[in-house]
């Protein structure tokens, strides 16, 4: 009976050490997949955090870059705004002078002769007031050109600014086309290629800086027209042509911001493994 009791109570105690072996096995691995989930889960918020840091540092660059286009949108504005006022001031200037010497068509003698205007025998005044009216209205023409060129180009680059670069497009292409000639034509020549850069369509958009490049090769937008030309060659798998145009804008515009962006292309350029 002993003996019995003796065997069962270890044929028990055997079994309670079996059952208990594969539970503290178990328990070791919850704790470490815990721990495995625990750190993937640190490793996701690294990840997300990672990523929010990227989007804000692309928002940032949005604002700049804006902030750009409406500095520049001010100091376009403050050159028609000075265009205007030179050509009124030359037409007061035209007005006054044209007042008094017009009637007199004889050289350095005018100001001693000017009341012969009311003398009807003076055959030579005829044409003198013939001449003076168009000088009033040419410059009246140009003022209101002027206008409606800066109407035109800020409405363009409205949509520029608001993304709708189909808007854009369309919109600085009507305003070179009506207005070939005004002092805002080369940067309307450089948006349009913004645009169209914008758009992924970087072939039309190199044609719109080349076009700038070697029409107005001393405007203020030739350096960015020259990087952004180097970046549509870069887009357009045209590697030696694009750091070619990137190493001339360094080259040419040294002291630049274009220069600078160029750089750390060349040198993003330079880190990638070679295909």
């Amino acid at each position: 009976m002993a003996g019995a009791l003796a065997s069962a109570m270890l044929f028990m105690a055997s079994a309670h050490a079996q059952d208990s072996s594969p539970l503290s096995l178990s328990d070791r691995v919850a704790r470490l997949e815990q721990q495995s989930q625990g750190q993937n889960q640190t490793r996701m918020a690294q990840v997300n955090q990672l990523q929010q840091m990227q989007s804000q540092m692309q928002q940032m660059q949005g604002q700049i870059e804006e902030l750009q286009h409406q500095l520049q949108q001010l100091q376009d504005q403050s050159k028609a705004q000075y265009t205007d006022l030179d050509s009124r001031v030359g037409r007061l200037e035209k007005g006054g002078a044209s007042a008094n010497p017009a009637p007199a068509a004889n050289g350095p003698a005018s100001a001693a002769t000017t009341p012969v205007a009311t003398t009807p025998g003076a055959p030579v005044a005829g044409p003198a007031p013939a001449t003076p009216p168009p000088a009033p209205t040419a410059p009246a023409e140009s003022a209101a050109d002027k206008a409606g060129a800066t109407t035109s180009y800020n409405a363009a680059f409205k949509s520029l600014k608001a993304g709708d670069y189909v808007a854009s497009s369309r919109g600085f292409r009507e305003f070179i086309q009506k207005y070939p000639n005004d002092s805002l034509t080369p940067n309307a020549f450089y948006w349009l290629g913004e645009s169209y850069y914008a758009t992924t369509n970087y072939q039309v958009a190199v044609e719109a800086f080349n076009h700038l490049l070697s029409q107005y090769p001393q405007s203020d937008k030739a350096p960015d027209a020259l990087l952004k030309l180097g970046y549509s060659q870069l887009q357009m798998k045209q590697t030696d042509a694009g750091a070619a145009t990137l190493k001339s804008v360094i080259a040419k515009y040294p002291s630049s911001n274009a220069a600078k962006l160029a750089q750390e292309r060349l040198t993003r350029l330079s880190q990638q493994p070679a295909h």
